[in-house]
């Protein structure tokens, strides 16, 4: 069989693929950052199976399974691009959670420390980036489709991995959101771009979380933007107890992706058991 290297040609055409494959922004930055971290990894060498098996073991050292798990799509991705199947490696066995371990859940008290911090520290954006996720659920890929229209009529219409989906501005966001365009002279597309006009991504996003988190005095292992879309999650299923709405509202094709979202903390997983009074 030929042998496999990972070559930045490789890598091009690999990215190329992701992106006619309709994949989300979010899917081609992750496939893409993973796949140049292997190929750091391996060199000049041809990849071998015995190459990915101690790159999987090196992954499972150094990141929490979960998080491995995520490398190891990635790079399974890339194989099965290059036609090499057989280099395809079996991710992490994990137990499935039964509570989600307290310091790593934003809370919602935290969560308003978060926003305040934001607003005392005169950064309106952070604030409202913030404040627009935990509103809507949406993913960070996702803030581009805020735009000044949606903003005025209280919706958008949502696209990501061939799915689209209606989500509602409330009263309150819209509020704001247009105050800050008309402070900030946005006069249409979206609300949220960078000096050069750029749409905000990821690593803008994280940067400030972590820096106010820092000065909230919040956990720095709690400082992810993904973290406010499970506060939403957690926050709509406590009122409404419905994980099918919850799941579209999400985008998720699978509720037993939403069962993620809303798995309770161990507090409050305690607090029910107590409750169960099932000793004298």
């Amino acid at each position: 069989m030929e042998k496999l290297l990972i070559t930045e040609q490789l890598l091009r055409r690999f990215a190329n693929h992701l992106r006619d494959e309709e994949k989300s922004p979010a899917t081609l930055d992750k496939y893409a950052r993973e796949a140049k971290r292997f190929a750091g990894y391996a060199g000049k060498r041809a990849v071998d199976r015995r190459t990915a098996l101690a790159y999987k073991a090196k992954l499972g050292e150094e990141y929490p399974a979960v998080s491995a798990n995520s490398m190891l799509a990635a790079l399974n991705a890339l194989f099965r691009f290059a036609g090499r199947d057989d280099l395809c490696v079996r991710q992490f066995r994990l137990q499935k959670e039964i509570y989600r371990p307290e310091e790593r859940e934003l809370t919602r008290d935290e969560y308003m420390k978060l926003i305040a911090e934001a607003e005392r520290r005169r950064d309106p954006r952070g604030a409202l980036i913030f404040q627009t996720i935990c509103c809507t659920g949406i993913r960070i890929s996702e803030l581009g489709y805020i735009t000044v229209e949606a903003a005025r009529a209280g919706e958008t219409s949502v696209s990501c991995k061939g799915k689209t989906r209606r989500i509602f501005i409330i009263s309150a966001l819209r509020k704001k959101l247009l105050s800050y365009c008309e402070k900030e002279g946005v006069e249409s597309g979206p609300v949220f771009v960078t000096r050069g006009g750029r749409q905000i991504d990821r690593s803008n996003v994280w940067r400030r979380m972590k820096t106010l988190c820092t000065y909230a005095g919040i956990a720095p292992q709690k400082a992810f933007p993904h973290n406010l879309r499970h506060l939403f999650a957690r926050t709509f299923y406590e009122q409404e107890h419905d994980i099918s709405a919850l799941a579209d509202i999400l985008g998720h094709s699978s509720v037993n992706t939403t069962r993620i979202y809303i798995i309770s903390t161990g507090a409050e997983h305690a607090k029910r058991m107590e409750n169960m009074r099932l000793i004298e």
